[in-house]
């Protein structure tokens, strides 16, 4: 907190001392965020130049203020990158302090025939080349490689009926659902070892997706989770489900490897004056009919609301289907809503709706195309969404993560809070932005005695 305060303070006295630096300060800083709405909102070559004046405009701030005497910028910006860290670690919440810490759970065994099933095609190759049959070998879990023609399903249910106690998947989230419904099905614990390409799942659960080996650690004595599944028409998905414009947009050849890109770019061009919702119908969550949408999003337990929280849930046992639906009704509305989104708040669009249900059904005049768990296909109308509330058992390593991102964000004024709260002695007490409670982590035990339990006031 010091360290920003002498920031703030020491910049502010260098740009106020001077009447002329504050107010070209003050203008670079508007001309930036017109060019950062101009470049979300527009396509094409405005949204070149969007780009290019918005970069010119914040290298202005960046000159004008280190121009000026006092504090320099890359000291500045140093030292405000150093108190971001001390707080996440004042909080117990960066990911050392979390992988230390005790992985809440229920305590499980060690697997006595862990079983796991890799594709070494997912991730550009990831199991082959984290060498993971070998490191399965060396801890004693017997591997199971999918090849060209396999049946995963086929696969996982061999692997159980030949006494498998514990079953694990190596691969993409779709692979993942699969082996999923699988282990539901058999009332199998399942160890999720994110080998796959983006593996929300995994970061979901709370495991470090850039420690791939690490994650066999969950086949040794482990903390088990009640895990949610959805389903749509007997489909079961991991993470969501995703209608209209998000469908098409993840048909084009560059999305899978630059999805925020890609969808920020089309988003212009399908909002776009003139352009058509897609015929999907459903109710929403105050009973009321549409027969028309530009996006629906049905996703196994709901995310965020926030910019800094949609791409990620808070939990994965809540039991309900998070729901969100995005009806345009004009051009106007259109710009509403990209203004709304430039901004990061999308909810403060009227026509944006997000709510939670244990069933949700979607009509069409014909088969829908829909992005499940980030692959395209089509399915026969209606669309009917349910959720198996814990009917997964999710092993994870005691050292794993254990919250999501979502679980771990805060809002600027609960982080002050809380940090005030350290700064006197008592454990931090706050809600994330998505209304749930963000305990500290238990601290690791210690050989002089057992483990401290951080209290929270309730």
């Amino acid at each position: 907190m010091v360290l920003v305060i002498a920031v703030v303070v020491a910049l502010a006295i260098s740009v106020f001392e001077n009447p002329l630096r504050l107010l070209v300060v003050v203008c670079l800083m508007g001309v930036v965020g017109l060019a950062v709405w101009h470049a979300l909102t527009r396509g094409g070559l405005r949204r070149v130049v969007a780009t290019v004046v918005c970069v010119a405009a914040a290298a202005g701030v960046i000159v004008v203020i280190a121009l000026a005497p006092g504090v320099p910028v890359l000291l500045a910006v140093a030292l405000l990158v150093v108190a971001s860290l001390l707080a996440r670690y004042a909080l117990s919440l960066d990911v050392r302090t979390l992988k230390r810490s005790t992985t809440p759970g229920t305590p499980a065994p060690a697997a006595r025939r862990g079983v796991l099933i890799m594709n070494p095609k997912s991730g550009g190759g990831k199991a082959e080349r984290f060498h993971l049959a070998d490191e399965c070998r060396r801890r004693g879990i017997k591997p199971v490689v999918l090849q060209p023609g396999h049946d995963l399903l086929a696969l996982a249910r061999d692997a159980t009926a030949q006494g498998a106690d514990v079953i694990g998947m190596a691969g993409g989230d779709g692979s993942q659902a699969l082996v999923a419904s699988v282990a539901a099905e058999r009332d199998l614990p399942m160890v999720v070892v994110p080998a796959g390409t983006r593996n929300h799942l995994a970061l979901d659960l709370g495991i470090d997706r850039d420690d791939v080996v690490g994650a066999l650690d969950a086949y040794q004595e482990a903390v088990e989770r009640p895990t949610d599944l959805s389903e749509v028409n007997g489909r079961v998905f991991v993470n969501n489900v995703s209608l209209g414009l998000y469908a098409t947009i993840i048909k084009s050849p560059q999305y899978r490897d630059a999805k925020v890109e890609t969808t920020l770019a089309a988003l212009p061009s399908v909002l776009g004056p003139g352009t058509k919702p897609f015929d999907l119908g459903f109710d929403g969550p105050d009973g009321e009919h549409h027969q028309v949408a530009h996006l629906i999003q049905v996703s196994n337990g709901p995310y965020g609301k926030t910019m800094e929280t949609m791409a990620s849930r808070p939990s994965m046992d809540s039991g309900s289907l998070g729901v969100s639906a995005l009806v345009i009704d004009d051009d106007r509305d259109a710009t509403r809503f990209l203004r709304a989104l430039a901004m990061g708040h999308p909810d403060h669009y009227a026509g944006f709706q997000t709510w939670q249900a244990q069933t949700f059904v979607v009509s069409s005049g014909g088969l829908v195309s829909v992005g499940l768990d980030g692959e395209a296909i089509d399915l026969e109308p209606p669309l009917r969404f349910t959720v198996r509330a814990g009917v997964l058992r999710v092993r994870l390593a005691k050292d794993a993560i254990g919250q999501s991102p979502a679980a771990r964000s805060t809002s600027g004024r609960q982080l002050l809070s809380a940090l005030w709260r350290v700064a006197a002695g008592r454990p931090p007490a706050f809600r994330d932005r998505t209304g749930s409670q963000v305990l500290p982590p238990e601290p690791p035990a210690t050989s002089s005695g057992p483990p401290a339990t951080a209290s929270m006031d309730p």
